[in-house]
């Protein structure tokens, strides 16, 4: 018998939304390299890169051994979340990312910190909705994942904020 607490529909959701939303995150840590020479930005995105995408694994995983839909590490194939049109929060607009290519040296480094930082705080967002939902986060792998990222993303956007902070 299986003996693995429920989940839920929420829980599903939020695993695959979360691994569109992570994808953005590396589509946009991989723009770093070549915009900036700051080290301390270069180290932050190479954080940010290394944990997201253990994370993508943690999440694909845990949706494939359920036979539910893991989708691949675009956020092409998720990035309007459940209605055309719509964005997951934090998510950068097709225009916001091109923005950020076009940028470099310092607007770059401020604007990549401003989006990143709209970025986790969409993250922390979609962790407050799976938790308000009725029954979910009660898988233990779905709860300790979803408060890790709140964790991780509440220092890394305190961290962000300090960066900023130093620019000006």
């Amino acid at each position: 018998a299986d003996v693995r607490p429920k989940y839920t529909r929420a829980d599903v959701d939020f695993m695959q939304g979360m691994i569109g939303h992570h994808a953005q995150a590396l589509e946009m840590t991989a723009l770093v390299e070549e915009r900036t020479t700051r080290p301390d930005l270069r180290m932050l995105a190479r954080r940010i890169d290394v944990s997201q995408r253990d994370e993508i694994l943690l999440m694909q995983t845990w949706l494939r051994d359920r036979g539910e839909m893991a989708p691949a590490a675009s956020s092409h194939a998720m990035h309007h979340g459940h209605e055309p049109g719509h964005l997951m929060p934090g998510m950068l607009s097709p225009e916001q990312m091109e923005q950020l290519k076009a940028s470099t040296g310092d607007v770059f480094y401020r604007l990549f910190l401003e989006f990143m930082i709209a970025h986790h705080e969409g993250a922390l967002t979609m962790v407050e909705t799976l938790f308000a939902s009725a029954g979910a986060g009660q898988d233990t792998d779905v709860y300790r994942f979803a408060a890790d990222v709140d964790v991780d993303q509440r220092m890394e956007i305190d961290r962000m904020r300090q960066m900023i902070a130093s620019l000006r």
